[in-house]
């Protein structure tokens, strides 16, 4: 029996686990002791990693779709070449933006980098991610902030904070390992704090909850600023000596008074100045904050009002402290740096004619192929098609047909596509029903990448199980393109993963994401490694757990960071006569994961998970309505959709709120398309509906 330690691909913990292989079968599968991360603890979706084992098709050729509508299998190469050529003569008739792509946070290292060098290097097509609909506005955030996209914190500050203030943010059910170190916590007397509209599982065990209304957290935090600043809670010389515009920001704040903030968020006076007392009376602490935050329509300053309150108090870089966002998915980070998408490999700005000289250097191909822009934004891909511009879509590790905002949106748009190819586990997803092509692909049993988890740390998937015949993973699927595409001298240096690991290390040099000191082999059966970890410095940084900006300085500039602000926006979509409730979305059980594409393979997930989909509704609300538990409503949208839910009676929920977990394609039937300005993630939490119940319909037999 061979042990082989490889990294979970679900959430952004990226825990490891300890594979034990018998006759290339998983016979048992152990959280790894002593990984910094989970050290020997892991969820119930890492447990079941191995149930893909037997879930995944083996033998599992390619198929396109033929002139009557069935799917024909064909070889590796012949499906290669058709999406190869439909690619070029689609550039080629409309337009060299009229092919786009769609990945995820799932994938490696080194399968963002390829499938970027492919489709935007080369095509000079349009690639987003999956990444836009969780992280995208910690991204813009920390850039503007910051200077860079570099989350400071490690996860040890959970066990080291006396402080603990989550908002918007669910981890007993989303992050559990993230939950468990908060009850390792040891600190004398620590408290945990709750901002959150819904008494979330993570408010039920917290010291406080604060159930402010829904979309008012900004005017929140600026109110809470105003106070600290009223009552001189401040770090004075971390302010002087390592920030700048903090006083625009002090008589910007001065408008946003207690009463203001009483009447805007539901909370009483008392509880407002409770909460400020709460970071003025803590030494450590710390601020996280994850997707109730980042799915909004402001976002971005929300965000950055979250950082804002950690600079001004001084809560930033020492242990116990930081304003922290929870990445969502496993590999979010490595998207973020290495996909090519919103910024070159290794980070910097694709305007920036320095940046784009030094990343065609290290790829060795001519600076005029690495692009001058971003990437289109999702968004905008999906509306593309719609309009007609865009004509070609290779999607990657995603089901946007059920995550995307808006979904039906996207259903129409499939329909328009002259060429649309899906690559994934399973084509059983809702997005494979209407692709022309479809991939195949292995599951990270069978692959091997590197992973970068939210707190920078790089860590190693190595492959477990061998391959069956006509196997292969996303990274060789891209290169197979990449080379029927005829891409010749520019794939030089891509032949594999290990390879291609080796590129966007050097992509890295001298970038605030520097791992130069890092090699394939070090994250092999290791405790990973967090970046920056340059050549060079590879003993000053031997320490396991680091976080950034310990020494006061930030990547901007300056070396300081900014307090960026800007007046509470009116909601765009407010609640009306019509549409008077509130729709939240959000995760239903730890068991879950996004789509279910994988989870439902996990029989004891699935067993004890609700089959339809179902919402959340007010004791009070559903008792003047006349619905009792299990009954069904429908729900209309101010989208103009409307789904059918089962009902769930609590009074964890406000009472002119529901909450429906995302799991179900019913929910993201409803959201509507509205996005944040600055990072265009869009606004999943507060959708105005109404609803009504559904009458039972009996069909008598003729």
């Amino acid at each position: 029996m061979k042990k082989v330690q490889s990294t979970c691909n679900y959430c952004g913990i990226d825990c490891n686990l300890d594979f034990y292989v018998e006759n290339n079968r998983v016979v048992k599968t152990v959280p790894t002791k002593g990984y910094p991360v989970n050290d020997g603890f892991s969820c119930i979706k890492g447990l079941s990693l191995d149930k893909q084992q037997t879930a995944v098709k083996p033998n599992a050729l390619p198929k396109i779709r033929q002139a009557d509508g069935t799917m024909k299998e064909v070889s590796w190469e012949e499906a290669f070449t058709h999406v190869a050529d439909k690619l070029k003569a689609l550039q080629s008739k409309y337009g060299t933006e009229s092919v786009a792509g769609i990945s995820t946070g799932q994938l490696t290292v080194e399968e963002f980098a390829i499938f970027g060098h492919v489709m935007r290097n080369y095509l000079h097509a349009n690639v987003d991610g999956n990444t836009r609909l969780c992280m995208a506005t910690a991204v813009v955030a920390h850039k503007q902030s910051y200077g860079f996209d570099a989350p400071g914190f490690t996860l040890e500050d959970l066990e080291l904070s006396d402080t603990i203030i989550f908002i918007g943010a669910n981890p007993v059910v989303a992050h559990p390992i993230v939950w468990g170190r908060v009850r390792q916590n040891q600190v004398p007397g620590h408290k945990i704090v709750v901002i959150d509209p819904r008494k979330s599982e993570t408010a039920m065990n917290a010291d406080y909850w604060y159930g402010l209304k829904h979309r008012s957290d900004l005017l929140l935090l600026y109110t809470v600023a105003n106070l600290l600043i009223e009552k001189d809670y401040l770090d004075h010389r971390f302010i002087e000596d390592h920030t700048e515009h903090f006083e625009e920001f002090s008589r910007f704040v001065k408008s946003y008074t207690l009463d203001r903030a009483v009447e805007g968020t539901g909370l009483s006076r008392e509880q407002i100045l409770e909460l400020v007392e709460l970071i003025h009376r803590g030494k450590r602490v710390s601020f996280w904050w994850t997707m109730g935050v980042n799915q909004g329509y402001e976002a971005v300053r929300t965000a950055q009002a979250i950082i804002n309150l950690a600079l001004m108090t001084g809560n930033i870089g020492k242990p116990g402290t930081g304003a922290n966002s929870i990445t969502g998915q496993c590999n979010a980070m490595g998207s973020r740096t290495f996909s090519n998408t919103s910024a070159p490999f290794g980070g910097g700005e694709f305007s920036d004619p320095a940046r784009r000289k030094r990343v065609a250097s290290v790829l060795g191909v001519d600076e005029s192929m690495i692009p001058q822009k971003p990437t289109k934004t999702y968004n905008e891909i999906i509306e593309g098609i719609n309009a007609g511009e865009i004509k070609g879509l290779w999607i990657l590790c995603t089901n946007p047909r059920h995550s995307w905002v808006n979904n039906e949106t996207f259903a129409s748009a499939v329909k328009k596509l002259e060429l649309f190819v899906v690559q994934d586990i399973y084509d059983t997803i809702e997005s494979a029903e209407d692709c022309t092509v479809f991939f195949p692909v292995v599951p990270g049993l069978k692959k091997e990448g590197t992973y970068i988890n939210m707190e920078r740390r790089l860590s190693a998937m190595r492959q477990v199980l061998e391959r069956e015949e006509n196997e292969i993973s996303d990274y060789e699927a891209v290169l197979g393109v990449g080379k029927a595409l005829g891409m010749g001298e520019a794939l030089k240096g891509w032949e594999t993963p290990r390879d291609c690991f080796n590129l966007m290390r050097e992509c890295s040099r001298g970038m605030a994401c520097d791992f130069t000191g890092v090699t394939w082999e070090m994250l092999e059966n290791s405790h990973g490694i967090q970046w920056p970890y340059p050549e060079g410095r590879e003993e000053e940084l031997s320490a396991e757990q680091r976080r950034l900006y310990g020494d006061g300085q930030f990547f901007t500039p300056s070396k300081k960071a900014q307090f960026v602000f800007e007046e509470v926006m009116e909601n765009p979509l407010p609640t009306s006569e019509e549409f008077p409730y509130i729709f939240n979305t959000g995760r239903g059980s730890v068991g879950q994961w996004h789509t279910q594409s994988r989870t439902k393979e996990v029989k004891f997930v699935e067993d004890v998970s609700v089959k339809d989909a179902y919402l959340y509704m007010n004791t009070k609300l559903a008792k003047e309505k006349g619905i009792r538990e299990t009954e069904r409503i429908r729900v209309y949208s101010v989208n103009g959709e409307n789904a059918v839910f089962t009902v769930k009676v609590t009074d964890n929920v406000g009472y002119g709120e529901l909450f429906a977990p995302m799991h179900y394609i019913e929910c993201n039937k409803l959201t509507p398309s509205l996005y944040d300005a600055y990072s265009r993630e869009p606004s999943y939490k507060a959708t105005p509906v109404r609803f009504e119940k559904c009458e039972e319909v009996f069909h008598v037999p003729n």
